[in-house]
């Protein structure tokens, strides 16, 4: 891909320092002063010329000024720096020009740009370019599985893989004839792999979608390999930000699908962020991925307020006039659930919080949820998938995540950092060894529970099976109380 970034013209060194030598070839030796006692009007003149240049104009008669030698390096500094990034866009190609590029050096995922007389062909699992150039007479071809969790190999093997095929127009060209044909791009990418668990549905699929799609302004069309259709009930109100153009399902559509540009695979920049620098704009930062959902979900929230007005407009008149700070609570059953639930709910509203518990299941909306979180000026939670709903509430607001034993590094790295790039105000409470049910169940010297890390160290499996599907919480009230009485403070201040 590099070869097609736009080449920085040589800049030229004025060479002017060089004429000083001349100009001021003064020595001490009463010698030279008798040899040069002539020209002495035109030194002062020469020297009062090119002092005028020092003043007036050094970016354009003389050699710069350190600090215009500065902004240069920092130039080629950002010129560079830019080079060396994953790519924001796909490369700068002529209107004519037909290609394949593959960007392979990112550790989260591949992406490839393809720009011709590209036809989509799903029987065969995959996506031609038919050349006109004579760049061939013979086949080309290249392979992706447009999945953005790269490095882990297990779950990779079970993405459907992509082949993405150079032919000669001349050659073939009667083969896989246009049967829809479309005037805008192509994005491809797969809902397969972890699709189903909500983090993942977000951090693999929504927002690397977003990052990939933005720049073409909703002038796109989506083009999914393993497609699910409850996933396209489920955020068809966030892709309706994305794209104007109906969802096409790859594996099922055999139609021949023609574009004259597409992406394969979608950019992602980390846990549940955007990342401005990586942006084609410079400026886009995950809130205006928070703003795409509040777009999507506004229309459904005014029905609902509007619907909730009519059934019970004057208890929610009277309401509202007593409004006090809202604390949206996720509930978890079974593992990492808190034993104590309704007590922390008790003391959570004698503090003076309104509190709405919230237990989401597959089927439940995701714009009521939304309407929850956006008015609510805290959401509390234990670790887990569920903590993606971060993204709901509005920044500013304060974001408490309960820490499970042997859950702080995945709870500060998938949830924590990404609030804190949101604007939330996050407080990770990480329980003692006294609130885990793991408390009662090894000795008080085992290090599962006083070396957390010493059991993590040794694998995945291990985390998951003690920590993540093996405990349960039950909240020291007195030390809890302090996080809710200071949330409390800031939400009504």
């Amino acid at each position: 891909m590099r070869q097609n970034l736009k080449k920085v013209a040589p800049i030229k060194v004025d060479e002017s320092p060089k004429l000083f030598p001349y100009v001021f070839r003064f020595k001490n030796s009463c010698g030279n002063c008798a040899k040069r006692s002539k020209p002495k009007l035109i030194y002062l003149l020469l020297f009062s010329l090119i002092s005028s240049c020092f003043v007036f104009a050094p970016d354009l008669l003389c050699f710069p000024y350190p600090s215009a030698l500065f902004l240069i390096d920092s130039s080629i500094k950002e010129i560079e720096n830019r080079v060396s990034e994953s790519h924001i866009e796909s490369p700068k190609t002529s209107q004519n020009e037909e290609s394949i590029s593959c960007d392979r050096t990112g550790y989260r995922s591949d992406i490839c740009f393809m720009k011709g007389d590209i036809r989509t062909h799903s029987p065969s699992s995959s996506i031609f370019l038919y050349a006109s150039n004579d760049l061939t007479d013979h086949v080309l071809q290249d392979k992706i599985k447009p999945y953005t969790r790269k490095w882990e190999t297990s779950i990779m093997e079970t993405i459907h893989e992509l082949k993405l095929v150079t032919k000669d127009v001349k050659l073939f060209g009667d083969k896989h004839k246009c049967e829809v044909i479309h005037e805008v791009p192509a994005v491809l990418f797969s809902t397969g792999g972890y699709t189903g668990n909500l983090y993942h549905e977000f951090n693999d699929g929504l927002i690397p979608l977003y990052i990939t799609s933005k720049r073409f302004n909703k002038k796109v069309v989506f083009v999914i390999a393993e497609y699910h259709k409850w996933w396209e009930m489920k955020y068809g109100d966030v892709l309706s930000q994305l794209s104007d153009y109906p969802l096409i399902d790859f594996n099922k559509d055999k139609r021949t699908h023609c574009f004259k540009e597409a992406i394969v695979g979608l950019r992602i920049h980390g846990e549940l962020t955007v990342d401005p620098s990586q942006m084609q704009d410079d400026r886009t930062t995950i809130n205006e991925f928070r703003n795409v959902l509040d777009r999507a979900y506004r229309p459904r929230i005014n029905r609902l307020d509007r619907l909730e007005e009519q059934r019970f407009h004057a208890r929610v008149a009277k309401r509202r006039k007593a409004q006090r700070p809202k604390l949206a609570l996720f509930s978890r059953t079974g593992s990492r659930g808190i034993t104590n639930e309704d007590l922390m709910v008790q003391l959570a509203q004698r503090i003076g919080f309104e509190v709405e518990v919230l237990r989401p299941d597959r089927t439940t909306e995701l714009a009521k949820i939304y309407r929850v979180l956006n008015s609510s000026k805290v959401m509390v939670g234990v670790h887990g998938a569920a903590m993606t709903h971060f993204l709901f509430i509005k920044p500013g607001s304060i974001f408490i995540q309960i820490i499970p034993l042997g859950t702080d590094w995945a709870a500060e790295t998938y949830y924590g950092e990404p609030a804190k790039k949101l604007g939330l105000d996050y407080i990770g409470y990480k329980i003692l060894p006294r609130e885990s049910s793991l408390y009662e169940k090894y000795d008080k010297d085992d290090p599962i529970l006083r070396d957390p890390n010493s059991i993590t160290k040794k694998g995945w499996q291990f985390t998951k099976g003690i920590y993540l599907n093996d405990q349960k919480v039950r909240l020291d009230l007195h030390r809890f109380k302090k996080v809710l009485v200071d949330a409390y403070s800031k939400s009504i201040s």
